[in-house]
């Protein structure tokens, strides 16, 4: 990151302001972002909307996993319909979401969970489908509630999958977002993007870039925390093998 910074400081002496603007001006732009109440709330309500929609489209695909994973009658026709909508570009459901619905936040909602779905149904039953066989079995052999199968077996087996869904979605998800507050919000980190391209501001551009690659770093080092915690079991298995 400082081989970068310093190459770009270079790259602003032989281009316009415009196209290379200094380090010193991106940082300063990048302080009056949080300086101001209203640009402040921006970045936050960007942030928001992520977490919330990465939220409902992990309790969707949840939802969708476990009944794919139970019935294969209802997999024959699921999985088709997941896979189509997996190919349909973020771009498409924006304008759609614009035709369908007037509230701005549940267009950027309905967004986010449409264009994540699929990836977070997919993950969860791979992860619950590579729970071994012998390991089920065995687990069965003790004759346990469904309660403690679930404690026991299955949320262990399918935790780390979770925890990698969660990693990939959150970066897919903030391309999203952008791309949603670009075309369909009046605030958020999209729509301040938009703004600065219109005046051509590239200090800004790069300073709300920066904001929304720091909130996504965060959240990945939160969920870093989260599986070195959950799944410690695996370094003590690692030094006993």
């Amino acid at each position: 990151m400082a081989g970068l910074a310093v190459a770009w400081q270079i790259a602003s002496y032989f281009f316009p302001n415009f196209l290379f603007p200094t380090v010193p001006a991106i940082a300063e732009r990048f302080l009056e972002i949080f300086v101001s109440l209203d640009t402040a709330l921006d970045a936050f309500a960007t942030g928001g909307r992520i977490l919330l929609g990465l939220a409902g489209a992990f309790v969707l695909g949840g939802a969708l996993a476990a009944l794919m994973a139970q019935s294969s009658v209802f997999e024959r026709y699921a999985y088709p319909l997941l896979s189509f909508n997996q190919g349909i570009p973020a771009l498409s459901w924006v304008v759609i979401a614009i035709i369908w619905f007037r509230g701005i936040e549940f267009r950027i909602f309905f967004i986010m969970v449409m264009t994540t779905l699929p990836a977070f149904t997919f993950q969860l039953l791979d992860a619950y489908r590579a729970i071994s066989n012998d390991l089920y079995e065995m687990t069965l052999s003790f004759r346990p509630s469904r309660f403690d199968l679930l404690r026991t077996l299955i949320w262990p087996a399918v935790l780390p999958g979770i925890l990698t869904s969660w990693k990939v979605n959150l970066g897919n998800a903030s391309r999203v977002v952008v791309v949603a507050e670009l075309v369909g919000a009046t605030g958020g980190v999209g729509y301040q993007l938009l703004l600065q391209q219109q005046v051509f501001d590239m200090a800004g551009a790069i300073a709300w870039t920066i904001v929304l690659v720091i909130f996504v770093l965060i959240v990945q080092s939160l969920i870093t925390l989260i599986e070195i915690h959950a799944l410690s079991y695996r370094a003590v298995s690692e030094r006993h093998s």
